[in-house]
């Protein structure tokens, strides 16, 4: 590819609404432009690296038996409505009428529309089990899409399905899912960590994400050296035996706090560590107030808490449902005196001396005791995880880290099937409900979280197998002496050697042209100058290195080929 044909729109001053590195660099790269908020324009060195990932993903769903479809995108309300998901999924979902007034939406996932393929074609055990996956476009009406297409309300994605006869052949059939998606994620050059995950909208029984690790990651991941890891919304916390605490003797005693709303607020007014603090929160499960306890340092984790509730949604309440069930406004809410009934966190019950808001504004109780002074319904894990929290598996402290989500597997059992009456015969004419499996890999997401874990200063250094070719030939001076017909001869060599290759032929300065090659992040660079070329040498460099070295004209293929070999 001539550079000087090609359509490579690079910038050079950051954007100003990019609040990450990959959406930065994507824009300025000219791998994407904006259209609207949360949907994007893949520009064509954007789409060679998607078409890339793509393809090793294609290759090891064929690996694990899954065969390629290709799925509608506008699916009938009708579907969603017999597995309860239409007035459920939330406003995420985008709906539309269409001329006869009949209700659609734009897929966000497919369960709907596979599994009603499935049972209008699948009859017996003898076809089964079966891996269906397409790619295509997504949709999610994100309140606030932010960070490119990291959270995009438009997005291209891999999602596959699989069908079984019992729970045990879908066991076998994920951990083959599991394997092939550590091999597409290690194919691709990316550092990540599996980790159990909560299932959220799609449902089922367990789950695990994949984690690209990176600084700048939205999810939190917490794990232990005895191989246990998991999002910090699904850890769980071990509370190891311990002796009951001693609390102390002193009576209540009411202080005044005002315009302390927060815990941090109160800590530093009270001086009193945030640990001893009882901070009562009330939320709406299902619409349904429900109070909740935790230490004053902890985050109340929802989806610990919608498990143990058995209810589809929690969302915070307002202050008006605050002052109808504590008195008080946000802030100074307690569960002494409380008029709800509340759930209390384990950690709040070894808490001994304890801060809690008094129930009426501008105003905390000090010396207040779990069970001498109030007694929750019930101590239950409702907490995320943080670092040092105990592993439950091995006990051991568990260590922190941010990620960025680019897979999702899931056993959703019969979750769909038996609500869309997806059934078999088994060998005696029994009809059962299939056992189904779920797969996704965001395609796009894996491409900007790549960037957000393989740059430089300079700009994006792509994993040898996603790159959108494997070599960069940059002549400096096109008018110079031998420089044109030397990058010419060199890149029609390099073609007819099978090498993807990028040839900046263009009336550039440079160093414009190695600030670009630096921005788009070639694996391997050839960079051909008058000076060296008066000695028969061009200057090679790895992407990935600060130093370069002179290679002479008739090595410098050779080289290149030992190079992609080494980094694939």
């Amino acid at each position: 590819m001539r550079y000087s044909r090609s359509f490579i729109p690079t910038l050079r001053d950051p954007s100003r609404e990019a609040e990450t590195i990959s959406h930065q660099l994507m824009l300025r790269a000219g791998l994407i432009r904006k259209v609207a908020a949360g949907i994007y324009e893949w520009l064509p060195v954007g789409l060679r690296v998607l078409k890339k990932v793509e393809q090793i993903i294609r290759e090891e769903m064929n690996t694990i038996s899954g065969q390629e479809v290709w799925l509608p995108q506008l699916q009938p309300r009708e579907l969603w409505e017999e597995t309860g998901r239409w007035p459920i999924y939330g406003k995420e979902l985008m709906r539309l009428k269409d001329r006869k007034d009949a209700d659609f939406c734009l897929a966000p996932t497919a369960e709907e529309v596979v599994t009603d393929l499935v049972r209008r074609e699948v009859r017996s055990y003898r076809h089964l089990p079966l891996m269906l996956y397409q790619f295509g476009v997504k949709y999610r009406d994100e309140i606030r899409p932010r960070f490119g297409v990291m959270r995009a309300r438009e997005f291209y994605m891999k999602d596959g399905y699989s069908f079984h006869t019992d729970e045990a052949d879908c066991e076998r059939y994920y951990q083959l899912a599991f394997n092939a998606y550590k091999r597409i994620f290690e194919r691709c050059g990316l550092k990540f960590q599996p980790v159990e995950a909560e299932s959220g909208a799609i449902g089922g029984s367990f789950s695990h994400e994949f984690m690209v690790l990176a600084d700048s990651g939205e999810e939190g991941i917490v794990s232990s050296e005895c191989g246990y890891a998991a999002n910090v919304e699904r850890a769980e916390i071990s509370y190891p035996p311990t002796d009951p605490p001693v609390y102390t003797q002193e009576p209540i005693e009411k202080i005044s706090t005002p315009n302390a709303v927060s815990v941090d607020d109160v800590a530093k007014l009270l001086k009193r560590p945030v640990e001893q603090f009882i901070k009562l929160l009330v939320v709406l499960a299902d619409d349904k107030p429900v109070g909740v306890l935790l230490r004053g340092d902890h985050e109340l984790n929802e989806a610990k808490l919608a498990r143990y509730l058995k209810c589809q949604r929690v969302v915070k309440a307002n202050q008006a449902v605050y002052s109808e069930l504590t008195g008080s406004p946000v802030g100074f809410a307690g569960p002494v005196n409380s008029k709800t009934q509340f759930l209390a966190d384990r950690a709040v019950g070894a808490i001994t001396d304890g801060v809690a808001g008094a129930n009426e504004k501008d105003a905390h109780l000090i010396h207040v005791n779990p069970q001498r002074d109030f007694k929750p319904e019930a101590y239950v894990d409702l907490r995320k995880a943080a670092a040092g929290d105990p592993c439950p598996r091995c006990g051991k402290p568990m260590n922190y880290a941010r990620g960025i989500e680019v897979g999702h597997t899931f056993k959703l059992g019969t979750k769909y099937s038996s609500s869309m009456k997806a059934n078999y015969l088994d060998s005696k004419g029994t009809s059962l409900p299939m056992v189904m499996g779920c797969y996704g890999i965001g395609v796009s997401r894996v491409v900007a979280a790549c960037i957000e874990q393989c740059h430089d200063d300079g700009g994006i250094i792509w994993p040898a197998a996603i790159a959108p070719w494997d070599l960069e030939i940059v002549a400096l001076n096109m008018s110079g002496s031998g420089i044109k017909e030397t990058a010419d001869n060199l890149y029609e060599a390099a073609q007819k050697a099978g090498i993807e290759v990028l040839y900046d032929d263009r009336d550039e300065t440079a160093g414009v042209k190695l600030k670009d090659a630096d921005l788009l992040g070639v694996p391997l660079r050839i960079i051909i100058g008058e000076r060296k070329l008066a000695d028969k040498k061009v200057e090679f460099r790895r992407r990935s290195d600060k130093n370069s070295e002179d290679l002479s004209l008739d090595s410098a293929l050779g080289r290149v080929r030992e190079s992609i070999h080494s980094l694939s």
